[in-house]
């Protein structure tokens, strides 16, 4: 059974909170074991690059960021869902990259055969979706996981959502949107299948 943990790093219970709920559940549905963690009303503060984690092991920081490594550590597959600000991912999406040095300080491999995917959500139609993807999958790389997308023809890079600015409305009557979703979480668990039988 794969183990899929999924975060929105979004600061509110809205669009890409109802999104990555969403992939869970059709994860799910596909025999998968489901964690999530939402950015909403959580204290993450921002990596400072103070190598504490390298020196003495952990983050000087003390926040939600816990529950995140809990997840990373249980899970096969990572779901990543950002609202699009400004026209890449949120500033919460970047704390929780950014602290993930943490993880990953003692043990540069920790994360080594993961497999990851992206989502990304805005109100407007190209409004920086897949710039916002593109940073989350770079995390992934450097971090040696194995990223992932729905494949060629509609969900080239992952996940994409258009809102026009309703809200969970506005995703949920995406219907193309659907479409990517499902089928990244499907690579995601093919692929994530595929590790943990070698």
């Amino acid at each position: 059974m794969t183990c899929v943990f999924g975060v929105s790093a979004s600061p509110r219970l809205g669009a890409t909170d109802w999104i990555v709920r969403e992939g869970l559940r059709y994860a799910a549905d596909k025999g998968a074991e489901t964690r999530y963690f939402s950015a909403h009303n959580k204290e993450l503060i921002f990596c400072i690059h103070c190598d504490h984690c390298i020196r003495e092991g952990g983050c000087i920081h003390n926040d939600a960021m816990s529950e995140v490594y809990s997840g990373f550590a249980w899970a096969d597959a990572i779901i990543i869902g950002t609202p699009v600000y400004q026209g890449t991912m949120s500033g919460q999406a970047k704390v929780i990259l950014d602290r993930m040095r943490a993880f990953v300080a003692r043990n540069p491999h920790a994360l080594r055969g993961k497999v990851g995917a992206a989502i990304a959500d805005g109100g407007d139609r190209m409004g920086g979706q897949e710039l916002a993807i593109q940073g989350i999958l770079n995390f992934y790389l450097i971090n040696e996981m194995i990223p992932v997308g729905g494949g060629s023809f509609g969900a080239n890079l992952g996940a994409t959502f258009w809102s026009r600015d309703k809200g969970v409305e506005g995703v949920r009557s995406d219907t193309e949107g659907l479409k990517t979703l499902y089928k990244t979480v499907d690579r995601l668990i093919e692929v994530s299948n595929q590790v943990k039988e070698r």
